[in-house]
């Protein structure tokens, strides 16, 4: 439900129906609309006393809101969400690249290709120190380590930061060390990973589960976002189909649909949801032509020597190749709007 306040509503106003919703036992949100203050409320609805709501001075109307997840629905904001790291805005009208190894094996190989990408014009590293692995003999990663040598890549090349979070207990020490924490797809619905990543201040990048609908993914970000951590960023990368050719099935339907259906900026990842590093490229261009916001893209100067996931990680000169051609598909694009 949202809560439409009168133009230039007074504080005194808008305080008196957040203390109402309050006190039915509900949550509300304040969000600053186009012209007019919205209180949006989560919560059981039955709860809320609307007679009283309505009576409170500064109320215009009260509007239902037909889709299950509140704070993610165009419903209740019209405008994209731009998220801000450092001096990088995610989400806007200039296309963002995530760059670096799937597995972080050292401070030299991080920094070396840390300081390639960022040449070749991505403004992301990513890099990962604490692994999901289908073996459990795999390589995990070097957990904290790991982090720290992200720090360092940093303050060398001033690349904003990500890094995947995978347990409660290490959401605060992942934060510490980096700008933007991934939720993996096996933890799409983890929903006390969620709740936990949503009360820090860093935004938070939620991956798609291989087998969620559109709805289930928006209502994971919804977890997300009804903690108070509003910087919730949409990641494909690939769902799992009858076809066994590729790693998965990279479904593109889903850029322009969620653009419909939200305000969240959208990432594809097409190392994950291709397996193959041949067609990386091609379906990169295929992400910017439908109109996602950035790519995310696992790279490494040496990609038969990674740790992880060697088959689908491209050399330093294919992803310079990668970001030249979706630039100019991205330049057509703005030249037709």
């Amino acid at each position: 439900m949202v809560i439409v306040m009168v133009p230039k509503a007074k504080k005194s106003q808008i305080d008196k129906v957040i203390n109402s919703v309050k006190k039915d036992g509900l949550k509300p949100h304040v969000s600053k609309g186009e012209e007019r203050k919205l209180i949006l409320v989560i919560g059981d609805e039955r709860k809320l006393n609307l007679d009283h709501i309505k009576a409170i001075e500064g109320v215009e109307k009260v509007h239902p809101i037909l889709k299950p997840y509140k704070l993610a629905s165009r419903e209740v904001q019209k405008e994209d969400t731009i998220i801000k790291v450092d001096h990088l805005k995610i989400g806007g009208d200039s296309l963002v690249y995530m760059a670096g190894p799937c597995t972080i094996e050292s401070e030299k190989q991080l920094i070396k290709i840390a300081k390639s990408i960022k040449k070749s014009g991505a403004q992301i590293l990513r890099g990962g120190a604490f692994k999901p692995r289908t073996s459990p003999y795999a390589f995990q990663g070097l957990g904290e380590k790991g982090l720290k040598f992200m720090q360092k890549a940093k303050k060398e090349t001033g690349l904003v930061t990500i890094s995947e979070v995978m347990d409660t207990h290490d959401v605060d020490l992942v934060a510490k060390y980096v700008d933007i924490l991934q939720i993996g797809t096996r933890n799409m619905q983890n929903f006390q990973l969620l709740k936990a990543v949503g009360k820090v201040k860093n935004p938070v990048m939620l991956k798609r589960g291989m087998t969620a609908t559109f709805d289930e993914f928006l209502m994971a970000a919804e977890y997300i976002m009804s903690e108070g951590n509003k910087k919730v960023i949409l990641c494909e990368r690939g769902i799992r189909t009858f076809v066994k050719y590729t790693r998965n099935t990279l479904d593109l339907n889903i850029v322009p649909v969620l653009k419909e259906m939200t305000h969240l900026p959208i990432i594809i990842d097409v190392s994950h949801s291709t397996g193959i590093r041949k067609i990386v490229r091609p379906m990169a261009r295929a992400a910017v032509a439908a109109g996602a916001h950035g790519l995310m893209i696992e790279t490494h100067y040496s990609p038969e020597d990674s740790y992880s996931d060697a088959a689908q990680t491209v050399d330093l000169d294919e992803f310079k190749k990668i970001v030249k051609e979706t630039q100019a598909i991205e330049n057509i694009l703005k030249n037709m709007n």
